[in-house]
């Protein structure tokens, strides 16, 4: 069966040197879980959109979120009926940490259940928006392989990453191991 790969970006959209977008031109079949609100997303929203998309892809959809939609969709497991092979989370944002921005609104509590599927997150020593040690404590509450990239930043565009071939090897992990392929 064929995986089909849908980005879910964070807060302001990914832009075009963003490795989401540039896998979404390198890898076939590739979309973008769009939000009618990048700016000051209301998670009941994005929770809504990225049910209808991933419905839309069907059961066979690895999902690489990145930032604010990494907690969307720990949002979005607790309440779906939907299955999906797994998850790539690419530095979470830690929306309970004081000065988060204002804007995102539902988004906490952050969710501290066992995803049903399988998930690696992946967090920087460097992120603004997270330090190493929630992203782990995350992964543990998540049932999710933790892989710590060093120093990234926020995985974002910033970091410079490119295409960032470490992030398609873990996408690719996803895929390799569950157990229908």
């Amino acid at each position: 069966m064929e995986i089909k790969v849908l980005t879910a970006p964070g807060l302001d959209n990914s832009g075009p040197a963003h490795w989401q977008t540039l896998w979404e031109q390198s890898i076939p079949g590739t979309q973008r879980i769009e939000q009618t609100n990048w700016g000051a997303p209301e998670c009941k929203e994005w929770v809504t959109q990225m049910e209808k998309t991933i419905a839309q892809a069907g059961p066979q959809v690895v999902i690489a979120a990145h930032s604010l939609a990494c907690i969307a969709l720990v949002h979005w497991a607790q309440q779906t009926k939907l299955t999906i092979t797994g998850a790539l989370l690419v530095a979470p944002a830690d929306a309970e940490r004081p000065g988060f921005p204002a804007g995102p609104v539902g988004f906490v509590p952050v969710p501290l259940v066992k995803l049903p599927f399988k998930s690696i997150i992946v967090a920087s020593t460097n992120d603004d928006y997270c330090s190493l040690e929630r992203a782990a404590f995350f992964a543990r509450h998540w049932g999710s392989r933790f892989v710590n990239a060093g120093d990234k930043g926020h995985i974002n565009a910033g970091s410079g990453l490119g295409e960032w071939p470490e992030g398609k090897n873990l996408l690719k992990e996803l895929v390799q191991n569950w157990p229908t392929l």
